[in-house]
């Protein structure tokens, strides 16, 4: 489940693997749009597909041509030439008005001959799952990667400064997430793209095992040898929080739903999804954190 903050950690990918789908095959004819590719599954999905060979297509607001999703006429110059593109809308899918913008951009992607599609989704946010409706309406064989919370959100995200500062303090401490390491669901959605199989698919990608937000931290804390406690906020204590710290009011408002919505034990399970379309099982979030801690990503 992809969380606003700047990216502070860079990892390759890992070698891709297909089991009950198809062997991986050479992906449709053209280049393949990522969207989000600055971003913590973007850049993987990028590198893992460049990997393969397979020309990419980075969108940004800064390239050439730009990609701006408040821009609908930035969409057709990005997709002219694709065979297939890789969905991150930003900030969330959560948020008001994100069903209708990436239902257009479907839309504009059927029209422009793509045979490939994969939206990145968040599990357990019933906006979300309406903007994969939305989709599928205009782009039946659209393949959706539903995550769980990403364990990157805890290096490259707004868990970093926390834990560098030594207080993480928010509500939903005690409620299970299977949090899942973003090297997966890239690995996913390049299978996605690239192996036949997947189209019209919902591949729901989870950790291994569930941890709380108390024991998250506390495994941070141990690998990196810093005293990082956990704090429990309720609600009005976060909200209250996030305005005394000016963070932008819709910002708020998103991570407000985020932690008091999606984290309310609804996702507390896990499911083989990862295993299942990769041949090997997903990433725990102990081995994450000891690898994360090793390049120094918290200082």
């Amino acid at each position: 489940m992809e969380r606003p903050g700047p990216a502070r950690l860079h990892r390759g990918m890992t070698t891709l693997h297909v089991t009950d789908e198809s062997t991986t095959t050479p992906p449709p004819a053209g280049t393949v749009l990522v969207t989000g590719a600055t971003g913590k599954t973007g850049r993987r999905v990028a590198e893992g597909l460049r990997a393969l060979g397979v020309a990419v297509r980075a969108a940004s607001r800064a390239g050439a041509p730009s990609f701006d999703w408040n821009v609908p006429d930035s969409w057709n110059a990005a997709l002219d030439g694709a065979g297939a593109a890789y969905v991150c809308y930003s900030p969330d899918l959560a948020v008001p008005g994100a069903p209708e913008v990436v239902a257009g951009f479907a839309r504009h992607a059927t029209e422009a001959g793509l045979s490939r599609l994969v939206l990145l989704s968040g599990r357990g946010e019933a906006e979300a799952q309406r903007a994969e409706a939305a989709v599928r309406a205009e782009f039946p064989a659209a393949t959706v990667v539903r995550a769980a919370w990403f364990s990157q959100n805890f290096s490259e995200s707004f868990f970093a400064d926390a834990i560098r500062e030594g207080t993480v303090a928010t509500p939903s401490g005690d409620v299970p997430e299977p949090f899942v390491d973003v090297r997966d669901i890239a690995d996913v959605a390049v299978a996605a793209l690239t192996a036949p199989g997947h189209e019209g698919r919902v591949h729901e990608v989870t950790g291994p095992e569930l941890l709380t937000l108390r024991e998250a931290v506390g495994l941070v804390a141990a690998a990196t040898g810093r005293d990082v406690r956990f704090v429990g906020l309720t609600p009005a204590e976060h909200r209250d929080g996030l305005a005394a710290a000016g963070v932008d009011p819709g910002m708020a408002a998103l991570l407000d739903h985020l932690f008091t919505q999606v984290l309310d034990g609804r996702n507390a399970s896990t499911t083989p999804d990862v295993e299942r379309v990769l041949g090997r099982p997903a990433r725990r979030f102990a081995d994450y954190v000891r690898e994360a801690a090793a390049t120094g990503a918290w200082g």
